[in-house]
Order: structure tokens, then sequence, then C-alpha cells
């Protein structure tokens, strides 16, 4: 029989689709044809293969080769299918067992010499293979990512010719060994560091307890960038799962995983010159952006009026769904997007406006247009805006006091009141439903009749009412948990909504 079979895994999005290799070698002029819709790295693979397999002592059949990469609907790109194809024409001309493949999966790019090459994508697929319970032979480029799933079946190896030779019975190949992975997130600039700030300090509280997207609004160096790299050290750490997903983002990104910090948050903060593409991801082979980059963690945007606003109303349907799906003609890939958006800027064009120590040098059609350059529905969107005042220099140079504390005082809080929301409905606040949020959020006749009647003085949108009131149930768990909203609650939640 001249036919045979290996598995591999596909790259689509952040999915590993799985990828029937058969290879049929039959009679008539010699030559190698790849089918099963293939992208030109993967045309190019009989080349690659053939040179590999004659430089590993192998003998390449001088037949006609047919390789087919099923399913053929799916478009295949990269040159992580090489080792598969490889193994399934030595396996069609009987030069390794066949009955070895098939509870494998191979992953790897081969070069001239026979040598293995890393891909991307390898978190994913692995993930998937563990699922359908098979081994996984990747290269031992990739054995440091690898060795993040401790229960999964995988072997590495540095050659063809060692894949073949543990396929045949020879020696077994190596177990993955990665760098040694952090039992606990790893924080980084602690909150200790800032002076001051009391009312940007509980927002910020606030914001990390809740998951809410934030907006600091203040003159030039008075803090606001120093408050939002503090954020990922107030948020809890990541669970196993939300860090295996963020990692699966990095992979298939051709990004390397710092295992040191596998548990803490990411914090992402591009330029301002960012296009649309490299904030919410695309390109003719769709890659994560900036968003998916942030999953499970930050995105922040500083000097957030100086984006473009094409750019900046690319993130709405991200902020509402928690995911970003990038169609191209032959193609659709899904991206996660469940990231925390926090966001600052001035007050105006030169930064002064309110400042009672410089002047503003604008005029109001110049602060009106600076203002404008952000979308009312972008703005909507996000849950609390707060103002972050130049400090005293008496504040400045003051000795700590009790109101500054530092980022494992305040994260002990974080994680202790968003577990009241873990328990009460499986989410943070930030994330719950509008039936979950009138079954969490109650409110007594006085309570509910002062609420509307400020909602409807402020003219806030039936969202914003909803926003609202999730930010009202986070400070009701920082409070104490109390099952019922009161004025007090409502009051502190109403006052972030001030854009």
């Amino acid at each position: 029989m001249s036919l045979a079979v290996t598995l591999s895994r596909a790259q689509e999005g952040v999915a590993a689709p799985q990828v029937m290799v058969e290879v049929h070698l039959s009679g008539g002029l010699p030559g190698t044809n790849i089918v099963g819709l293939p992208e030109a790295a993967v045309r190019e693979a009989r080349d690659r293969v053939r040179v590999a397999i004659q430089n590993t002592a192998f003998e390449y059949p001088n037949r006609r080769v047919t390789v087919n990469l099923a399913p053929a609907e799916l478009p295949k790109d990269g040159g992580r299918f090489d080792l598969a194809i490889a193994l399934g024409i030595l396996a069609a001309g009987n030069q390794v067992p066949r009955e070895k493949l098939d509870d494998c999966e191979f992953l790897g790019e081969l070069a001239l010499s026979g040598a293995l090459r890393g891909v991307s994508g390898v978190l994913p697929a692995l993930l998937r293979a563990r699922a359908r319970g098979r081994k996984v032979v990747v290269p031992r480029a990739n054995a440091a990512e690898a060795a993040l799933i401790p229960d999964a079946d995988v072997r590495v190896a540095d050659t063809l010719a060692e894949v073949c030779g543990w396929l045949r019975g020879g020696q077994d190949l190596a177990l993955p060994i990665g760098a040694e992975i952090a039992a606990d997130a790893t924080y980084g600039p602690d909150l200790i560091d800032v002076r001051g700030q009391r009312q940007a300090r509980r927002a910020l509280e606030i914001a990390a307890t809740g998951g809410h997207h934030l907006l600091l609004v203040g003159p030039p160096g008075t803090g606001k960038t120093m408050l939002a790299e503090r954020l990922p050290g107030i948020l809890p750490p990541l669970t196993e799962s939300e860090a295996l997903e963020s990692c699966a983002i990095l992979s298939v990104a051709g990004q390397v995983v710092d295992p040191s910090k596998w548990r803490r948050r990411a914090f992402r903060a591009p330029h301002h010159t960012a296009s649309a593409v490299a904030l919410v991801g695309g390109g003719s082979q769709p890659r994560p952006g900036e968003i998916s980059l942030a999953h499970n963690g930050v995105l922040f945007l500083d000097e957030l009026p100086e984006f473009s606003r094409h750019v900046l109303d690319v993130l709405r349907e991200p902020l509402e769904s928690g995911s970003i799906v990038i169609s191209r003609a032959s193609r659709q890939s899904t991206f996660p997007a469940q990231f925390q958006l926090v966001a600052a800027m001035n007050p105006c064009p030169c930064g002064y406006a309110g400042d009672p120590r410089q002047r503003c040098q604008c005029t109001p059609d110049q602060i009106q247009r600076y203002r404008g350059r952000i979308s009312g529905p972008l703005l909507d969107r996000i849950d609390m805006c707060v103002d972050v005042p130049r400090q005293p220099l008496t504040e400045l140079s003051a000795k700590r006091g009790a109101h500054d504390e530092d980022s494992a005082t305040v994260r002990a809080r974080v994680v202790k009141a968003r577990h009241q929301a873990l328990v009460r409905a499986g989410r943070s606040n930030a994330e719950i439903s509008t039936r979950e949020l009138e079954r969490d959020c109650a409110l007594g006749p006085a309570e509910r009749a002062w609420f509307e009647g400020a909602l409807e003085r402020l003219g806030l949108s039936a969202r914003a009412y909803h926003r609202t009131l999730r930010v009202a149930r986070t400070i009701a768990d920082l409070d104490g948990g109390a099952a019922a909203l009161d004025r007090v609650h409502l009051a502190e939640a109403l006052q972030y909504r001030r854009f």
C-alpha cells in the first residue's frame, strides 16, 4: 500500500483546526504535487522536504507523490506542515511504520539539513491535541512554550532523523523543559509610588475590582500614566485557564511567552500613531492586534485625542462584545478581546484648562474641537471618568500617610471584593448581563426614584444607566457587599459619569 496519513494542525485565529496530511505514491513521471488550498509557503514545502529527506540519509521516492491537506476548503500557510508531510512520504514508502503515526500529531518546519525549526501558534495546537488525547511532536525551539502545559503529552526533537528513529523504535524523544513557571504573579510598579491623588486612587481601585473602563483627565505631569501603569499590580492574578488563553494569543502573534509573568495580566500601551489594523488586528493572513494581546489585561491609550478618530471608533464593537472578527476574502478569524480600557488625556490642547497655576492659552473653539476628536458613542462605553489635578508641592514632599497604600494592600481588597462578584454571578461586575443586573442591583423605591431623576437631569443614555449600576454594584462590594444598593453607592457611581 502506497498511502499514508499523518496529522497536523493549521492556524486560524486562536483556533487550531486539525489537518490530515494524506500522501499517495503512484506511477508516472517523478514529481511532487501538494493540493488542499496551500499558500505559497506550503507549496514550497515540496522542495524543502525533498532535500531534507535526502540529507537525512533516507530515500526520496522516485515516483509521483501527491500530498493532500484536508479539509480542502481550509487555507493552509507557513512551514508548520513540513514535518508531517515528510513523515507521510516516508511512511508511504515503508521507511517508517505507518501504525506509529495514528495517535500522534506533528508540527515543525524543516531546514534543508533536516533540522527542525520552530513555528508560531504551537500553544493552541497543543491545547486542542490534549483535548483529543494525542501525542504531539514539536521542534525544540518550541519546548519552553510546550512546557506551559504540564499534562500534555509532548515530545521535542532537533531533527527529522530523531523523529524517524523514535517512530522506528529507537531512542525516546525528550520531554519539553522550559523555564520555571512562576507560581504567583510578579508585579510591576507599585502604587505606593503615587503621592496624593486620593480620588484617582479610589477610582483605580473601583476599576480594578469591577473590570470597568476608566478615563483619566488632567494637566501634563500629574501622574495619569503613572496611575495607569500600576493598575495591573492591583488586579487579581490570572487563573490557569486565563493565563493559557493569553499565552495562546502571544503564541499566534509569534511573541515569546515569559514564564516569570505567567499569572500577570497584560499591559499594552500602543503609541497614538498606531493604525486601526495595529489596534484590532488584520492583514492578509489575520494576526491579533493590541486589543487581543491585551486580552484578560489592560489596554492603555495615552493622549487619547491624539489617536485618529477612525482608529478609536474601531474599539466600539470589541468593548461591547469582548471579541473581534476579522473577515477577509478567503477566511474569517475570531480573536478574543476581553480587555480593560484605561485612557488618559489633557483637558485641552495646551493641557492647562482649569489648572490654578498655569493659564490656559486655548480658545473655547479649540477646546471643543480637541474634545470632539473622541466620539460620543466611545465615551458612552467608558464606565468611569476621573480628574487627576496637579498636587501641591507639600503633598509631594510630605511623608507617606495612611492613604498612601502599596499595591499589595489594595490588591487584597480588590481580590476579596471581586470574589463576591464571582460567587454571585460567575464573572466581574463589568461583564454581567442586563438580567443579572436586575437581580444583583436591587434598588428600593426611594433610591430608584432618586437615581432615575439624576439620570434624567444628566441626560444619560440607557447604556450609561446600566454601566452606572454596574459601577455602583462594585462600590457596594468594596463597601462590604450589601445586597441592595443605597444612595451613597449610586451617588459615587454617578460622579464618575462626568465626561
